[in-house]
């Protein structure tokens, strides 16, 4: 009785070892499947994106990517090959944009308040940070050079016919819109430095009136610029204060050119999010004037390219985009040429120009190769606006261009 007991007793002991050691061999298995398949999509990936041709252009995020640096001993031993081959990595990674897709979707399924740099903000706004841009050595050079630049043409043009604006980012106006933790206050500051480094009455404050239509829709959801009607605000108190006609809402036919637009920030965290307007400003009585680019002998009637509608650069419907030399002739009768040195906030504004100067000038001196001190001089210009968004002037090296 107690032998059986016995022999039960080990039998049932035998067979729970035998499932514990075969329960330990599957864990084993389990791990190793994991590892190797940790291996494979690291490998493999890694495998796959230096098998696949580069990609030259991110039509999503409007930019060139890396390509892949060349290998040399002073290029190895200094760390620079190092450091661009991991950002050839990243910007060549196979399904790169379906994996910042899901970073970010991951990032706000956890209620996180920011990625990439970016706010996810109140009204669905996608908020840049801008973090570093304004206290970096290239923004402080940036505020020294604009100061010597203006004072160098100060004599040439006067303080009437001078203009300098710097137009505050969306994370300075729209801070209503921010989680509770942000401070974006080194914007402000930077702005009054620019303004202290330039000749007294060339600074022309656009934050005071941005501040006050911020409850308006003057800031793109998804993209770093302004909105056509934040532009016409401004361009209505500039005229006002340079002894141009001021026109009124009234003077304008506005177009709704397209209501999918989603920009660049967007473009940078990959994900599904509500979609933009971008809105056009026609003047009623549809003044006459030719759109000419660098040396092109092509002729165009519009300030609007609405073939960039149908591309996911959609702000290009203003202009085609960046050029470096834009040369816009009107029959306005008034004597004024304009030297508009800008970055792209400018395409929206310059529209409203076309009735107030016999010729517009626009000149994007990050794709000029000329001096810019020969087109001044050969140009005749009675005016000069210099017109550039805070985050973009703070992180321009092509800056210090401006004294050549």
């Amino acid at each position: 009785m107690s032998g059986n007991t016995s022999d039960g007793y080990g039998a049932i002991g035998m067979k729970e070892t035998q499932e514990e050691k075969h329960g330990g061999k599957m864990s084993r298995k389990q791990a190793w499947n994991i590892v190797t398949l940790f291996c494979i999509l690291i490998f493999g990936f890694t495998i796959a994106t230096l098998i696949k041709p580069d990609t030259e252009y991110s039509q999503t995020e409007n930019r060139t990517l890396a390509k892949m640096p060349k290998v040399t001993a002073k290029s190895v031993f200094s760390g620079e090959f190092e450091s661009d081959y991991e950002t050839y990595l990243t910007d060549q990674f196979v399904l790169r944009d379906q994996w910042i897709g899901l970073k970010t979707a991951v990032e706000r399924a956890m209620l996180r308040k920011e990625s990439k740099d970016i706010y996810f903000a109140d009204d669905d706004y996608l908020i840049e940070k801008h973090t570093g841009s304004f206290t970096s050595d290239t923004a402080q050079l940036n505020v020294r050079v604009l100061g010597q630049f203006a004072e160098k043409y100060l004599g040439q043009f006067g303080k009437e016919h001078m203009t300098v604006m710097v137009v505050p980012n969306a994370v300075d106006i729209l801070r209503d819109k921010l989680p509770a933790y942000a401070s974006p206050y080194d914007e402000e500051e930077y702005l009054a430095k620019i303004q202290n480094a330039l000749p007294e009455g060339v600074w022309f404050d656009t934050s005071s009136i941005l501040n006050d239509h911020k409850d308006e829709d003057i800031y793109y959801r998804t993209d770093h610029h302004w909105k056509t009607l934040a532009a016409f605000y401004v361009y209505q108190q500039w005229a006002e204060e340079q002894g141009l006609k001021v026109p009124e809402e009234s003077d304008f036919e506005i177009e709704t050119a397209t209501e999918d637009f989603e920009g660049t920030i967007q473009s940078k965290l990959g994900i599904d999010t509500r979609a933009d307007s971008i809105e056009l400003y026609h003047y009623t009585d549809d003044p006459f004037y030719t759109v000419q680019t660098g040396d092109s002998e092509e002729v165009n009637y519009s300030v609007y390219d609405y073939s960039a509608l149908d591309t996911k650069s959609k702000y290009d419907v203003f202009f085609g985009g960046n050029q470096a030399l834009v040369k816009i002739k009107t029959k306005a009768g008034t004597g004024r040429r304009v030297l508009v040195i800008k970055d792209s906030y400018a395409h929206c504004f310059v529209p409203f120009m076309v009735k107030e100067f016999d010729e517009i000038h626009m000149l994007d001196i990050r794709y000029y190769n000329q001096k810019l001190s020969d087109l001044i001089a050969e140009g005749e210009y009675t005016d000069l606006l210099f017109l550039y968004n805070a985050s973009g002037f703070a992180e321009d090296t092509s800056i210090s261009r401006l004294t050549y």
